[in-house]
């Protein structure tokens, strides 16, 4: 198997960090965005797309900060993590993707998330 390469993405989100949270991490908010149904029991969380299922399991979670979750069917360390980030400054509100791709789909993947985090901001009315 090749190595997956690691990647990061960064977008600007108007939202608090605790609503982006919620969206983050609960399976009601991650359905609205992420996949089309999201189930979670304990650690373990299923997200449907088109009706087929892909299990990941959350790895760690930080209120109001960051989630990181890994694919069961992954067999090397990768994972993808969304964390949040306030310019101390500004208060601007950045969510931070990090994801792991095979080196032929980096693009595609960051496509996914461009897509995924435009729906995220369209359900927030971020622009």
């Amino acid at each position: 198997m090749d190595d997956k390469i690691k990647f990061e993405l960064e977008f600007v989100i108007q939202s608090s960090p605790q609503l982006l949270y919620q969206y983050l991490s609960t399976p009601s908010g991650l359905s609205e965005w992420f996949a089309d149904n999201v189930n979670s029991r304990g650690e373990l969380f299923s997200f449907i797309w088109d009706g087929s299922e892909e299990e990941a399991k959350l790895l760690k979670k930080k209120s109001d900060e960051f989630v990181k979750f890994a694919w069961e069917e992954n067999d090397d360390d990768s994972f993808f993590e969304m964390k949040i980030i306030v310019d101390e400054i500004t208060s601007d509100v950045s969510l931070f993707i990090t994801d792991f791709a095979e080196d032929d789909e980096i693009e595609e993947a960051k496509m996914l998330w461009e897509n995924q985090v435009a729906s995220l901001k369209q359900v927030l009315g971020s622009k």
